[in-house]
């Protein structure tokens, strides 16, 4: 999906909501674990309920991995399912991969070519070589770790380098290596006078922005430092969603929740 065609669904939809599918199998209806494969029939479930809303799934690769080969499998599963079923959404593996330039190609050949995400989190630490190889494929994105919504983001985003803040030379620095037509941004709901001043910065380029609902940050607010001519956000939410009920009305109830977030962010826009 190239930008034109994510921003032409989030014209038809009126959203920018991405659903976090952090599927946990703790969390689940109890009733499903009595499936082959609980994990997908879950999030088959609230797919179909929320699709109306969304124009992005956010699977986040570590509760799929932690199950081995059947936790992929129903990674797997779910994107296949999106793809066939919903094929006009964005799929963004949360993997937040990066390592030297031959790893990262097969790390990027792994997702792109096998698991057919339309983008990859990505961690900007070991510079543009660990990047590159993941810009190297059509109508795919990578969403670079800019300024993130962890209380940890203290530690080492905010360190001043002697000209700017370290996140500050991260977005300045990487800007030289994609356009906006290749590369997006993680930047918090949890930093929105940050999300203005980077806005200022990158008046093109789309964010992710993670943190709304359980990790106390405001749509509301999110929208007014964050919205450019075309939108431009991503607004992820995950447990507020997801885990709306863990009974069997659970996809009924993500929908309801996902509906919501779309209301507000159809009078956003």
């Amino acid at each position: 999906m190239n930008k034109q065609q994510l921003i032409e669904q989030i014209q038809k939809k009126k959203s920018f909501l991405c659903v976090g599918l952090d599927t946990d199998i703790n969390k689940i209806p109890q009733d499903l674990l009595a499936l082959e494969d609980p994990v997908f029939e879950f999030n088959k479930q609230i797919i179909n309920k929320t699709a109306e809303f969304a124009v992005a799934y956010k699977p986040n690769t570590a509760f799929y991995e932690v199950y081995g080969a059947k936790g992929w499998q129903s990674l797997e599963r779910t994107i296949q399912y999106i793809k066939i079923n919903h094929p006009d959404i964005f799929i963004i593996a949360d993997a937040k991969r990066g390592d030297i330039g031959n790893t990262s190609a097969n790390y990027a050949k792994a997702f792109f070519n096998t698991l057919k995400a339309d983008a990859l989190t990505v961690a900007p630490y070991m510079g543009k070589d660990s990047v590159e190889p993941f810009l190297d494929f059509e109508d795919k994105w990578v969403i670079l770790l800019a300024l993130t919504s962890n209380k940890g983001s203290q530690d080492f985003q905010y360190l001043n380098t002697g000209k700017r803040l370290l996140y500050q030379q991260v977005l300045k620095t990487a800007t030289t290596w994609a356009s906006s037509e290749k590369m997006m941004f993680v930047v918090g709901a949890t930093h929105p006078e940050e999300l203005g001043e980077i806005r200022q910065l990158l008046p093109d380029y789309f964010f992710l922005v993670p943190g709304v609902g359980a990790q106390g940050g405001d749509l509301q607010t999110v929208a007014k430092y964050g919205l450019n001519k075309e939108c431009g956000l991503l607004v992820n939410s995950s447990r507020g969603i997801i885990y709306a009920s863990n009974k069997f009305d659970f996809a009924d109830r993500a929908a309801e929740e996902a509906q919501k977030l779309q209301k507000q962010m159809a009078a956003l826009l």
